[in-house]
Formats: structure tokens, sequence, C-alpha cells
């Protein structure tokens, strides 16, 4: 045993084969994987060097350095290069002013970004896919209304998810309406907030939020859509969190360079940012969310962003941004080529008629709006008149309505609403008017509510069969059509159906005298079983087996094992926690269904979580299984 003595006499004895391996093993990792054939030479050496004590076989793949060998094989130190004091961080350094000033522009585009999401979801809300989430079409609509890429318009809808604006709307009361996404009514609350609230607001779901947006659109995690539980990723949460903190850590203004924010995190957290091979991919996330956040600005840390990174209060940082934010407009100014410009960030009435009766044709500082016969009649369509249209825009324009303008609503509002539709049960037509004349003014038949729209053409909200009966109990005698306008002849013979055999269930009361005997008989039954049993039964809940065995009962141990223990069998929970563990490194026991209906627990080392299956170690071996997400029923600590 090498931690049992001095392991030096036994360091002095080793080959060069042997200290070739032992170097490589000295500065960590301290585990090595042996080649396959038994023969090579690095294979011989690892046998020598675990006969002499000084590495331990973890199987037969695996060898690890003991503490005590790697401490003297350091001679004594912990780092292979001791920096006690942090590095020179290569950054260019800006005026605090400037950096706010990008920061207040960013967080303005934030919000309008925000409110284009908001109102467009409201009229035309995306589904809800099957697995979760956001269609991949869906997003890239989205992406091109708003004139981004796909990146930022996951992010944009990810952090609006964890702010509490969006969210998924399961349907109707009676479910006979489609799963979409849809604004909240926290979203009207958010948009009558001032601008630094609002930013607030946006910036802090951001900074706490375990969602990786960038997931959905990379592809190295497969087929993942955004709003889904597959963008659960605590690590780029811990990862964002190391580098603005170390990033406040700067003087003011400081806008490092990705390799010096790299080499600053690792000396701030040099055993974390050891098992990552690159930080700058996910670096590059982090400052690209925090510029697109209205954090940074020009790669430095702006003032309301050092208050969300420092942990402050959201008031405390929704003042810091108010007087940077560019103060919005309540006009605009319409032109002779059929655009309005608005000088700044729209807001208010301004702002909603603009987006009922234009499109947006480019945004910027001053964003341009284009008038055309589909956004008038668009307009038209929700029962506006010309004349509002036209006082709306007069209202809300410094320079009058232009006669292009003027000329374009009237001429579409004079071709619109030539073609009217509605909705009708049943129809009743005849050719001889007068008789038409007769019904319509018959008070045994004002229940139909009928309403004439043609001379010969009556139309009526009851249902089609109830017109008919009312109609021949009056003595009308009415036909039937079809839907091809066709006479619906009635069938002849009376309606059958195949023969079933009879029904082998037998079905009987149960009086009491019974109920007390099937009672009796259960209680003496659960009285027979050895106690030790009955004690293991009511760890576990009293519904299921121990954790490794098989359930009864059909969802008894799913039940028990949603409340008891620390459980729990939410599958967004289950994935959560399951996403949790593999960040984390930390083992957890599973319920799983088999084939046959039962729940076995099992003890697991989870390593992935994705395409719907979880990747885990099991037991104290290095074997590796396969679970299918849905059929795990629970979840909780191993310990």
């Amino acid at each position: 045993d090498p931690t049992a003595g001095d392991p030096g006499a036994a360091l002095s004895r080793t080959g060069p084969a042997e200290r070739q391996l032992l170097d490589a093993l000295t500065w960590g990792p301290a585990v090595g994987t042996l080649p396959q054939d038994p023969d090579a030479p690095m294979a011989r050496a690892a046998r020598s060097l675990v006969a002499a004590g000084l590495l331990v076989r973890q199987d037969e793949a695996h060898v690890v350095l003991p503490r005590a060998v790697a401490l003297t094989l350091r001679e004594g130190r912990l780092h292979r290069h001791p920096a006690p004091e942090p590095p020179a961080v290569e950054s260019a350094v800006l005026d605090q002013e400037v950096v706010d000033a990008a920061v207040g522009g960013r967080a303005g585009d934030l919000l309008v970004l925000v409110t284009e999401v908001i109102d467009r979801w409201g009229v035309r809300p995306p589904r809800v896919l099957r697995s979760g989430g956001l269609a991949v079409r869906d997003l890239a609509r989205l992406a091109t209304h708003l004139e981004v890429d796909r990146d930022e318009a996951a992010w944009l809808l990810e952090t609006a998810l964890a702010a509490g604006l969006v969210a998924a709307d399961g349907g109707g009361p009676r479910g006979d309406a489609e799963a979409a996404w849809v604004p909240t009514t926290a979203a009207d609350e958010w948009l009558a907030a001032a601008p630094g609230e609002r930013w607030a607001a946006l910036a802090t779901a951001w900074w706490s939020m375990a969602a990786a947006p960038s997931l959905a659109t990379s592809g190295d995690a497969g087929r993942v859509s955004a709003l889904s539980v597959h963008t659960s990723y605590p690590l780029g949460r811990v990862r964002r969190h190391d580098a603005l903190t170390a990033l406040a850590t700067l003087p003011p203004g400081s806008a490092p360079t990705l390799d010096g924010l790299t080499e600053l995190l690792r000396w701030r957290h040099p055993l974390r940012t050891a098992r990552a091979a690159d930080l700058g991919p996910g670096l590059e996330v982090v400052a690209r969310e925090a510029e697109w956040a209205g954090v940074t600005g020009r790669g430095a840390l702006g003032g309301p962003g050092r208050a969300v990174v420092g942990g402050d209060p959201p008031t405390v940082a929704a003042g810091h941004m108010e007087p940077l934010v560019p103060p919005a407009v309540d006009h605009v100014l319409l032109q002779a080529d059929l655009t309005a410009v608005a000088p700044g960030r729209l807001d208010g009435p301004a702002r909603s008629l603009l987006h009922v009766v234009s499109d947006v044709e480019s945004r910027g500082g001053a964003s341009v709006h284009r008038f055309s016969e589909a956004s008038v009649r668009r307009a038209l369509d929700l029962g506006w008149s010309a004349d509002r249209v036209l006082a709306e825009l007069a209202e809300a324009s410094r320079t009058g309505v232009p006669q292009p303008l003027d000329y374009l609503v009237r001429d579409v509002a004079r071709r619109h609403g030539q073609a009217r539709v509605g909705a009708c049960s049943a129809y009743l037509r005849s050719d001889d008017p007068a008789l038409l004349d007769r019904i319509e003014r018959d008070r045994a038949l004002g229940m139909l509510q009928w309403r004439r729209v043609a001379p010969t053409v009556l139309v009526s909200p009851v249902p089609a069969p109830t017109v008919v009966d009312l109609l021949r109990e009056e003595q009308y005698g009415p036909l039937v059509e079809g839907g091809d306008g066709g006479l619906r002849v009635a069938p002849t013979t009376a309606r059958r159906t195949s023969p079933r055999p009879p029904s082998p269930v037998r079905v009987s009361t149960v009086d009491e005298e019974v109920a007390r005997q099937v009672v009796a008989q259960l209680r003496r039954g659960e009285a027979s079983r050895p106690r030790a049993d009955r004690d293991e039964g009511a760890e576990h809940g009293g519904h299921g087996p121990t954790p490794g065995g098989s359930a009864t009962g059909g969802r008894g141990a799913e039940g028990s094992a949603a409340t008891a223990g620390g459980r729990t069998a939410d599958p967004v929970v289950v994935a959560s926690v399951l996403h949790e563990a593999v960040a984390d490194g930390v083992p957890v026991r599973i319920g799983y269904a088999d084939d046959a209906g039962g729940v076995g627990w099992h003890l697991v080392r989870p390593l992935a979580v994705e395409a719907g299956r979880l990747r885990a170690g099991v037991g104290d071996g290095d074997a590796r299984r396969t679970f299918l997400l849905h059929r795990i029923t629970g979840v909780s600590p191993a310990g």
C-alpha cells in the first residue's frame, strides 16, 4: 500500500517506460486508460507499477495513481505552476459612458424585439410540438420577421419564457383547441412597465435561467427544439456566472480579449476548468448573449449589468438602466412614398397603430414602416373604416396624411367587404316567396330565428333536423336536401348491427357481509407477512417493492415515489433532475418500468441525457446502459 509508507524507494526502481506512464498521470487526470493489446509497452509498464504498489487497478481497462504517490512525484506541490496572484489580462479600456451608451441602445432594441414577439404570438401563436418545444420552421419564420439570426431568436424566446412572458397554452377548457405558445397575462403588465423595469426583468431572467438556447441551433446536441426541456444545461449557467463574475473584478470599462478572460477563469477556477479541454466556444456564447441582454457593451460590463451580476435587487438594476434607454416616441412622419418613419423607439398608441396598418421595412435607430394594400386590408378586417384609419394616422403623424396614402386607404376600403361570410345551421329555400313570408311570420316557428338572405332563401341558427321536425309539425311538408343540393332519400329498412357473442363478465352486487369477509381476509394476509418485510414495504411508501425489486399493483410505486423520500415522478422535473445530475456528476436512483409493467429501482451514474434517452453507468462497475426517459417513473437522490 503506497499510502502506508514512503513510495520513494519503489519509485527509484522504475524503468523508463514506467516513469513515462507515471509522468503522464502526475499532474492529472489521475486515471489512465490501458491499451487493448496486453503486450503493448504501456500495458506491461502498468502491470509492473500495479505489482509495485505505485498504481491501483480500477478495472481491467483503467488504472489510478494514488494520492501519496502523486504528492511524492510532485515533490509536495499541489499545482504545477503556483500563481498566487491573478494573471495580467489583456484588455482594452473604454470610457464607461461609452459603454453605458452602447448598453442602453442594446436594451432599447431588446425591448422592441420582445414586444414584437408578444404582438405576433398574441395574434398567430405557433403550436407546441407533441414532444414539447417549438418547431424549427416556426423559429425560422420568427427570425425572418424580426430580422435576426436563428441563434438570437432562440435566445429571445428562452429569455422570454424564463421571464414568464410566454408559455405553452394547453388549449380550451375541454381540450378542443390545439396547444400553442402564447403570451401570458404577465406580458400585459410587462408592456405597461417602465423601460428600465422591463429590461431588468429580462436581464435577471437570463442571468438565472438554466436553459442554453445555443443547443437548439448548434446541432452539437442532436435534434433539440427551442423552448423544450432538452435545452436545460446547468453547466452553461455556471459558465455564464463564472465569466461575468470574473469580468466584474476588472476595472470599469475593461473589455478583455477572449483569451485573456479564459486565462482569468482558469486561475479563478482551476479544478472546474481542468475538466474542460477548451473554454473558447463556451465563452463566445456567454459574451454574445451578454451583448444581446444589454449586460455588456463593446465587450465591457455596463453599470446596470454590474448590478445584475452583483446580485442587487432588480429595482436597483432598473434604476441604473432607466436613464440609459433611449426615450420612446409617440409619433411618426408620414411620407408620400407610402412609408412612415419613426424617429426612435415607438411606444404607446402609435406603436399599436403602426403594428396594425403597416409592416416594418427596416429597423434601427429610426424604423421605417411600409403601407400596402395587404396592411390596410388587415385593419379593415378588424372592422375599422377608412375614415377611422385616416383619422388615427393623422393624429399619430407630425406631417399630416399624404394624398397617395389617402387614395390607397379609400381605394382598398371601396373594394373591401363586397363579399360577406356568415354561419348558419340550416337553410330553407322555396320558389314561392309568399310561402317564405308566411313561414317567417309564423309565431309557432319563432324559435327558429329566421333571417332572410334572399327573396327565396331563409337561414336559421337552429340545427337542420330540428328545423325539419318543426316544419312538419306545422304541416308545411318540407323536403331534406343533401350537401350536394340533391334530395336526401330516407332508407326504407330499419337500422341493424352485427350480432355479438354474450359477454362473459357477470356483474353481481357485494353486500355488507361479503365486504367484511374480504377485508378480514386481507388483514389476515398482511398479519402473516414477516415483520421485516412489512417494515421494508412501509419504508418505501407501502405501495411497491424496495429499490431493486419489481412493483405490483400498477402505478402504486410511481405514486409513492412522487411524494416519499424526496422522489419525484413529474416528467419535466425528472428530466431537469437528470440534467443536473449529469452536470454535477452525482449518482441517483431511478424507478424504471420494464416490459411487464413492473417498476424496478436502479442506482445509476447519469452520463448524458439526449434524444429522449438516459445513458448512465449502473452499479459499482463500469457497465453502461441506456434508459428510455418515458419509462422512468421517478428519481431520488442516491443518499
